[in-house]
């Protein structure tokens, strides 16, 4: 096993910011959640705090990119957190402070990169630390992102690599555990383009982390990953996206059964497709035609039970996108399922085994390895309440005995054989432990 890999021998569990903050996430509201999550988290697993994009844009707001705005930035052309968001970095001290105090609760911290080099440091011509060669000699014009101007993206350079050896060098000096890399493995922004153009950057930033001397977990976004790159982005990467941003929307939900499945078999310890961020609790409104409004999460609670049994089955990384000051008692319980993270931990070989839907309506079945067990994800997509029958002859051995177990409401179903039949909420599930 590559030696990154054993940096994430289970999936990453945290927060980002994204989800309730955007793009305008203080240090004040950053800490917030760190302290509620080591007061109320920490022991189920949660352990990764992470500071989603533009902590370097002084006038971010929501989820609006201001085009071309001023980025704060050093004299070699690496971004530094904005001082009046979050005055710990004043004088030169970037995220060392929030990364010393997030490291005394017993967390790990995390910062969101956009690919490549900052447009402003090209613009300024700034050098690059260890290179005779400045910004300007590295950047790719014409590579670009289409939905934020910040970045250029770099060319495939010796020059290119120390920039990027540079920018990490950074981080590990501030202490950062953890990278969201964006605009890096995405396929649907360049049909015009060769779909997996960032290769090499993919490849840089990995030996820029090897090289820096600290462990730090690599995440690539924003999805969806193509699928024919499995190989190269398990050889890079801890986690990659396999969808594109991941809202609080039945349909979204529901389509992620497909996106499961195109993944399945894939998952190795270190390395994890990834269906995105939870969308649980306070969030902010995604649409950046307006000024943001907080609002609660549009998922029933049976569609968070689908979610959270869905990417545990798979053992998708799991990152909370509410602002987790403001959980409920429900939303608290979910998260901290003492059942849920044994199985979390020890699951694999996950696999669809059945789906019986007309019109997007119906049942579907996962079955996945336990620890001297068996799991069943039973999923309901129709909108009204199901019974489902779940053939544990065909799933496992006919005319055998099998104890059930509900992962998610404690409750010891009994000795069953052949098959058993369970009322499911709609849009809901059950999750079985079968020993």
């Amino acid at each position: 096993m590559e030696q990154f890999k054993q940096w994430a021998k289970l999936p990453p569990m945290g927060w980002n910011s994204w989800d309730c903050f955007g793009a305008a996430v203080t240090e004040k509201q950053l800490l917030a959640n760190a302290d509620y999550m080591a007061a109320h988290l920490k022991a189920f697993g949660w352990e990764y705090v992470v500071c989603d994009i533009q902590w370097y844009e002084p006038k971010a707001e929501g989820h609006i990119y201001k085009k071309f705005t001023e980025l704060e930035m050093d004299g070699y052309g690496r971004l530094l957190p904005a001082p009046n968001r979050f005055p710990s970095a004043a004088d030169g001290k970037g995220f060392g402070p929030i990364a010393d105090y997030i490291h005394g609760l017993g967390l790990k911290f995390g910062v969101h990169l956009m690919r490549g080099v900052p447009r402003q440091a090209v613009a300024a011509n700034c050098p690059i630390l260890g290179s005779d060669k400045t910004c300007r000699d590295i950047a790719h014009p014409f590579s670009v992102c289409p939905w934020n101007t910040d970045m250029y993206g770099v060319l495939d350079c010796p020059d290119a690599q120390l920039y990027y050896d540079s920018v990490v060098a950074q981080f590990a000096e501030w202490g950062v555990d953890f990278i969201k890399c964006d605009d890096i493995c995405v396929t649907e922004f360049r049909k015009w383009d060769n779909p997996y153009t960032a290769d090499y950057e993919i490849e840089m930033l990995r030996r820029a982390i090897d090289r820096c001397g600290r462990e730090i977990v690599l995440s690539l976004s924003p999805g969806p990953a193509p699928r024919d790159k499995a190989a190269h982005l398990a050889a890079n990467a801890n986690m990659w996206r396999i969808t594109g941003d991941f809202w609080d929307e039945w349909r979204a939900l529901h389509r992620m059964f497909a996106k499961c499945v195109e993944w399945q078999g894939v998952m190795r310890p270190g390395t994890y497709p990834d269906c995105d961020m939870l969308p649980v609790a306070m969030l902010i409104d995604s649409d950046p035609s307006r000024p943001p409004i907080h609002r609660w999460t549009r998922f029933t609670e049976p569609e968070q039970v689908t979610m959270l049994t869905l990417w545990g089955i798979c053992k998708s990384p799991l990152m909370i996108g509410g602002d987790m000051p403001t959980f409920d008692d429900f939303t608290l319980r979910l998260l901290t399922n003492a059942d849920y993270m044994r199985m979390y931990r020890t699951v694999h070989g996950a696999r669809e085994f059945l789906r019986e839907e007309k019109n997007g309506r119906g049942t579907i079945l996962w079955l996945a390895e336990g620890d001297g067990c068996k799991y069943v994800g039973v999923f309901n997509t129709d909108d009204k309440p199901r019974r489902i029958r779940v053939p544990l002859d065909r799933m496992l051995m006919p005319d055998t005995a099998y104890t059930l177990y509900d992962v998610w409401t404690g409750e010891t179903l009994g000795a069953k054989k052949n098959a058993v039949s369970l009322p499911v909420d709609p849009h809901g599930a059950v999750l079985l432990r079968i020993e």
